[in-house]
């Protein structure tokens, strides 16, 4: 049974989202609770998949990884075997931040972060040696004006 939110929650989740290193006691006090009641509906989210990991927001261009690519990927292969190889060489790059399977006329669309396009060409061709692929389209990022993961509640 999925677990019904209410204000409370949502405003709990909407402060998480924001700075979720925030105490109890500073997310109850905006949200108008106290802390206890605060903590148990956290771990009723937790528990219902609500709230899942959380970790830290790191400034990639401060670290070095000035390029962003947004690659287009066609494929002629749609067996499960070829899939569960792309699958397979997705989860081992750390440089692929998202990829998402579409439909329509590109397959695959995936986020790579990299120090620059010498960088993405390392990843290229890794990839396409370990899985064959149609088409490969690589977009660069000239400017990330907007980037947000919360969830507009």
């Amino acid at each position: 049974m999925a677990l019904r939110l209410d204000d409370t929650d949502r405003n709990i989740l909407v402060e998480m989202q924001r700075d979720a290193s925030q105490s109890l006691d500073e997310i109850a006090k905006t949200v108008g609770s106290s802390k206890t009641p605060v903590w148990n509906r956290i771990r009723k989210m937790k528990e219902a998949g609500i709230i899942g990991q959380q970790t830290v927001m790191l400034d990639a261009e401060a670290l070095g990884f000035e390029a962003t690519f947004f690659v287009l990927i066609r494929t002629s292969e749609h067996e499960a075997d070829w899939q569960q190889a792309f699958l397979a060489a997705l989860q081992s790059r750390p440089e692929v931040q998202e990829a998402h399977r579409l439909a329509g006329d590109i397959d695959y669309i995936l986020k790579v972060r990299v120090r620059n396009a010498r960088a993405y060409d390392v990843f290229y061709q890794a990839l396409i040696s370990e899985v064959r692929v149609f088409n490969v389209t690589a977009l660069l990022s000239m400017e990330e004006i907007k980037s947000s993961l919360a969830l507009p509640l």
